[in-house]
């Protein structure tokens, strides 16, 4: 940060987020990032974090993405033992979500901030409606088992996620969901996709933002690392005690606690690229 005594601002207050982001990626399966993102691109609005506007968005994301990493092993390892992680699924789909975060990470760099937050905002209501379906939409009985049916699933979740910097959750929860797989199974299993989404868009966003100038001190491309840390210390921690709560509540209960919780970020992030 261009003033170090912000950080005594800072740091607690990505403290507090790192909470609700980890008990949330533990509820919900979502990595927390659609909590991490709105907030890290508030505080440079309002200057406590000195990024140009024009690069606001793509600092926010990519060190989002960072903090995924601790949070979905902290999620997954809780869900792992409540067996309500899908490893089938997880190994069918796992190699076309890398590839797709991949390819989102790179294209995020040069993707107009406001598209950015316009692309995440119109799928999260989207998905929101169908979450709060009394009978929600299912379009097959089961996850469908070809290659190019999980390519097609898989490989645009990993790279929409990538760019909009969510672990995975906040779009594989409703697509397993569609596949008629149960929202406790499908919010374990994507906890841990979590992973296989963040670590190939950490590369592309390293990659991407080599040379910027105006980033904060002590980044990696646009990914502050900082920042990432004191968020991490707790995501980790409390993503458990979001797994406690989700096995406390029904199928029913926990899919409107998704939908409510999306369709706050999604019209959040509507509002910032449209107002």
């Amino acid at each position: 940060m261009s003033d170090p005594t912000n950080w005594l601002l800072i740091a607690p207050l990505l403290l507090v987020v790192g909470a609700v982001a980890g008990t949330l990626a533990g509820l919900l399966g979502v990595g927390g990032g659609i909590v991490i993102v709105p907030v890290l691109y508030w505080l440079t609005e309002i200057g406590m974090l000195d990024v140009p506007g024009d690069l606001a968005i793509h600092f926010a994301v990519a060190t989002s993405l960072l903090t995924i990493i601790p949070t979905s092993i902290s999620s997954a390892r809780a869900h792992a033992r409540k067996g309500s992680i899908d490893f089938e699924m997880f190994r069918s789909w796992a190699p076309m979500m890398v590839a797709g975060a991949l390819l989102g990470g790179l294209i995020a760099a040069n993707v107009n901030a406001s598209m950015l937050s316009a692309v995440f905002g119109v799928i999260a209501l989207i998905v929101v409606a169908n979450m709060l379906n009394p009978k929600p939409l299912t379009l097959a009985p089961a996850p469908p088992k070809s290659l190019a049916a999980r390519a097609a699933i898989a490989g645009p979740i990993g790279a929409l996620s990538a760019m909009m910097g969510i672990g995975g959750g906040t779009l594989a929860v409703p697509a397993m969901t569609l596949l008629s797989l149960p929202v406790h199974r499908a919010v374990g299993t994507a906890a841990l996709f979590g992973l296989m989404i963040a670590v190939p868009g950490i590369v592309g966003y390293a990659l991407a933002g080599q040379d910027i100038p105006g980033l904060l001190p002590y980044s990696l491309g646009y990914i502050n690392i900082p920042a990432a840390l004191v968020i991490s210390v707790a995501t980790f921690i409390f993503a458990p005690q979001g797994v406690k709560i989700a096995h406390l509540l029904n199928a029913r209960r926990l899919r409107v606690a998704f939908a409510v919780f999306l369709g706050i970020s999604g019209v959040k992030m509507l509002s910032e690229a449209f107002v």
